[in-house]
């Protein structure tokens, strides 16, 4: 088995360490975290350092490479890039979780999380450290592009198109066919029936335009692990 890290320590890094624990070819050594203390316990594992302790840590773990348990796309999306400024080629592997269900010639990038009762249906495509969250379905021909993320209970039709950054929330429904641009945030229960453009919030059934987004804006809410998390990758960009 390989050795691997999880980044980031908070209750999303939980669900992903157990998806890792099930994995016959993965085995986690520990949590890389810039807000916990090193040497804490969470989960059973120890916090082994933050990132700027990434070259240490693969020499003396063996590490094969690791997979960023982040759920802001944004705050996921500057963790990955600051770990490949830090270490070029370093590999991120997928979470895939042994009760998702992929259907034929789906295809996954690197770096990302499906969590319990993923359906992926035929001939969709996952970017690069993506989300799938618990009990989301994409159906056939669906595109997600890099550090996007569907939450728990999401329904998408089929050909659908979900941009870079973008998030669908808590139990949204998307008919078929449906384009969403980049960085936009489609609100927890909404049922999407017309195409969505960049940085935008939606709302509602049928969802509307509530307001427009900044680059980079937290839309989770935030616990204060992962909030932290932003505020280190701003210092440190």
């Amino acid at each position: 088995m390989k050795n691997i890290l999880v980044f980031g320590a908070s209750g999303h890094g939980s669900v992903v360490l157990d998806i890792l624990e099930k994995s016959k070819e993965f085995r986690p050594v520990g949590f890389v975290d810039s807000y916990i203390k090193k040497g804490t316990k969470k989960y059973g594992y120890e916090v082994l350092g933050s990132e700027f302790d990434l070259l240490h840590l693969i020499e003396r773990h063996r590490i094969f490479g690791g997979v960023v348990a982040i759920g802001d796309n944004w705050t996921r999306r500057r963790l990955v890039q600051l770990i490949q400024r830090m270490v070029p080629g370093f590999i991120f592997i997928n979470a895939v979780h042994p009760s998702a269900i992929l259907g034929r010639n789906v295809f996954l990038g690197h770096g990302n999380v499906i969590m319990p009762r993923v359906v992926i249906n035929a001939n969709s495509s996952i970017g690069d450290h993506c989300i799938l969250n618990t009990g989301a379905t994409l159906d056939h021909d669906g595109i997600m592009d890099e550090f996007s993320s569907l939450a728990p209970g999401v329904s998408c039709g089929g050909n659908f198109y979900l941009g870079q950054c973008s998030a669908v929330c808590l139990g949204a429904n998307v008919i078929e066919s449906i384009h969403i641009g980049s960085q936009s945030v489609v609100g927890a229960g909404s049922l999407v029936i017309d195409d969505i453009p960049d940085r935008v919030v939606v709302f509602g059934s049928p969802a509307r335009i509530i307001r427009s987004r900044m680059e980079g804006e937290p839309y989770l809410g935030g616990g204060k692990d992962e909030s932290a998390f932003q505020s280190r990758l701003n210092f440190t960009a």
